[in-house]
């Protein structure tokens, strides 16, 4: 990657924490270029990083051996067909983060020989704590595998898909998945409250919870379910809590939800595609 060109298509939060994570790993700011129609966004990112800013997606795309395409997916396809001139036929490795947007339907607004990753973070990405899930059309090389990989290994973790279809399902599991943690948080928090905690005390308290429960699903040598029972000890405290959920169907609710999501981001892929 050293060597490598990246230009970035829109300078928002996502491209910032990738850019981010690239310098941190060692690449040099000059291998980076920024489009960005914000001049306010521009003047951040080059005084940040002392990465190229410029004004024209064409400009920054110029040369480059990937594009990273971070713009909205709303605007997506009047920049891939602006940019469908320069990408050529495959040489350039275009990896788009936006949500929703299929690689048949990106493909074909980039002139239809371009080499296409798709890419699903999630937020904690921000912090180089994401979880990626990623997909090649069938144009790109083991080459440009690498590079997309190393690129979102930057911001957290990565995982390749054997078909499109399953970054739905990335999406409904990974990308929307910190929201359904941060709702649980904010549950416990409040009962916490209601108890007669401190609402800094339970806020601190459901934080740091979550936080170990991770590091612990993380780095034991148990799954979640066995975590699950061995902490949960016969007559005790726990098992009033689990049993609770349990009789309110609490793992039939969350099966809806993460299906919700999914068919959602099947449903947004049409739409777009469809413009």
């Amino acid at each position: 990657m050293d060597q490598t060109e990246i230009a970035f298509i829109g300078g928002g939060n996502m491209a910032r924490s990738l850019i981010g994570g690239l310098l941190a790993d060692g690449l040099a700011p000059d291998t980076l270029r920024v489009a960005e129609p914000d001049a306010g966004r521009r003047e951040a990112l080059a005084r940040d990083f002392g990465v190229v800013v410029t004004e024209s997606n064409a400009h920054a795309a110029q040369n480059a051996d990937v594009v990273v395409l971070a713009v909205k997916p709303q605007i997506m396809r009047q920049v891939a067909v602006e940019l469908a001139a320069g990408i050529g036929d495959g040489d350039v490795l275009v990896l788009s983060i936006a949500a929703g947007l299929r690689a048949a339907d990106l493909t074909r607004w980039l002139g239809g020989k371009a080499a296409v990753v798709r890419a699903m973070p999630n937020t904690p990405s921000l912090f180089r704590a994401g979880a990626t899930g990623l997909f090649a059309n069938d144009r790109v090389s083991e080459s440009q595998r690498s590079m997309a990989e190393s690129l979102m290994r930057a911001v957290g973790l990565t995982c390749w898909l054997d078909t499109e279809k399953e970054l739905n399902a990335v999406t409904a599991v990974s990308g929307s998945g910190p929201a359904y943690f941060f709702l649980l948080m904010e549950m416990i928090e409040n009962a916490g409250v209601e108890l007669g905690l401190n609402p800094d005390t339970a806020r601190l308290l459901t934080i740091e919870t979550a936080l170990g429960a991770a590091r612990m699903a993380l780095e034991s040598e148990h799954d979640p379910q066995t975590l699950r029972r061995l902490v949960t000890s016969p007559g005790g405290t726990t098992e009033a809590a689990i049993n609770s959920l349990e009789d309110a169907d609490i793992r039939a609710l969350m099966k809806h939800a993460v299906n919700a999501a999914a068919r959602r981001a099947e449903e947004l892929g049409q739409q777009l595609g469809e413009q």
